[in-house]
C-alpha cells in the first residue's frame, strides 16, 4: 500500500503475503530497528500464516529520521495514523513501543487488539541505568556525555541476550543511534511515565483487548499492585514466556509468533 508523505522517511520493513486478510504493525522497542523482529516473523507460526507484517521503527530510534515532536503521546498519533494508512488491525509492540501501543490504545489513536511485550507501568518498572542516565543528561557539562557513554554500554549489555548468530546485525542496528536523539526521547519518556504514575488504569480504561507479554527473567518489573491490576481487568491477559528475558521476541521468537498468530487468527486456526 503506498504512504502518505509524512511517513516518506520512516524505516518499513514488509513480510507475509502481499494479500494476506490481516496484516500487523510491529513496533521496535527504544534504540531498536525493525531487525530485531526478523526473527520471530520468520518463525513458522507467521512465516506461513496469512498475515502481512509491516514493521516500523519508531522515528528517531536506531538512526532514522526523529520528528520534531518525540512526545509519546504524538508517537502514539502518528503510529496510529501509520496503522489506518497501511490497513493494520493489530499492533505488536516492544519495550518503548510497546509503551507507544498502550498509548495508542489509551489516547484513542487505535481501537484494535495490542500485543504489549514487555512495556514499563511506571517509573519504578523500569531500568535504574536508563533512569539515572536520563537524569544525568540534564546537567549542565556532564549531560553532554551521559547519552554517548550510554550508547557504547547498551550493546555489550544486551549483546548477552542476542543470540551469536544474529549478534553481530542486531548490535550494528542499536550502534546507528544519535546520542542527541536519546537524550531527548527518553527525556520525554520519563515525563510521560511520570505524568501517569501508573499505566495499568490507562490500558484497562481503554477497553482495548491487550496481551502483555513478559520473559520470566524480564529487567524490566512488574510491581504486585500492577500484577493484581492486570489480573483483574477483564481486557487483558497476562503471558510469561519461559526461558526469556526483556528481548523476548529475539531470545524465543518461536513462542511470541505463536501467540501473535493466535491473537491474529483465534486460538484453533
Amino acid at each position: 500500500m503506498g504512504g502518505t508523505a509524512q511517513f516518506d522517511d520512516w524505516e518499513v520493513r514488509e513480510s507475509g503475503p502481499a494479500d494476506a486478510p490481516h496484516r500487523v504493525l510491529l513496533l521496535p522497542g527504544g534504540m531498536c530497528g525493525t531487525a530485531f523482529y526478523d526473527d520471530m516473523t520468520a518463525a513458522p507460526p507467521l512465516a506461513d500464516a496469512p498475515i502481512r507484517l509491516v514493521a516500523a521503527t519508531v522515528p528517531g530510534h536506531a538512526g532514522t529520521v526523529a520528528p520534531e515532536d518525540v512526545s509519546m503521546e504524538n508517537y502514539a498519533a502518528l503510529a496510529g495514523a501509520f496503522a489506518v494508512e497501511h490497513g493494520c488491525t493489530v499492533v505488536v509492540g516492544h519495550s518503548v513501543g510497546a509503551n507507544v501501543a498502550l498509548e495508542m490504545a489509551g489516547g484513542g489513536h487505535f481501537a484494535g487488539p495490542v500485543v504489549l511485550l514487555s512495556p514499563t507501568f511506571s517509573r519504578p518498572d523500569e531500568s535504574t541505568a536508563l533512569a539515572v542516565a536520563t537524569a544525568l543528561a540534564r546537567i549542565p557539562g556532564l549531560g553532554a556525555l551521559t547519552w554517548p557513554a550510554m550508547l557504547w554500554l547498551t550493546p555489550k549489555v544486551l549483546a548477552d541476550s542476542m543470540p551469536e548468530r544474529r549478534r553481530e546485525a542486531l548490535v550494528a542496528d542499536l550502534r546507528k543511534n544519535s546520542a542527541s536523539f536519546c537524550r531527548r526521547a527518553m527525556a520525554e519518556y520519563f515525563a510521560y511515565l511520570d505524568r501517569h504514575g501508573n499505566l495499568v488504569p490507562r490500558l484497562c480504561g481503554s477497553g482495548s483487548r491487550a496481551w502483555v507479554v513478559r520473559g520470566d527473567r524480564d529487567e524490566i518489573g512488574l510491581t504486585d499492585a500492577e500484577h493484581a491490576a492486570l489480573v483483574a481487568c477483564p481486557s487483558v491477559t497476562l503471558e510469561v514466556i519461559p526461558d526469556s528475558g526483556h528481548l523476548v521476541m529475539v531470545e524465543q521468537p518461536e513462542a511470541v509468533a505463536r501467540l501473535v498468530a493466535e491473537v491474529v487468527l483465534g486460538p484453533h486456526h
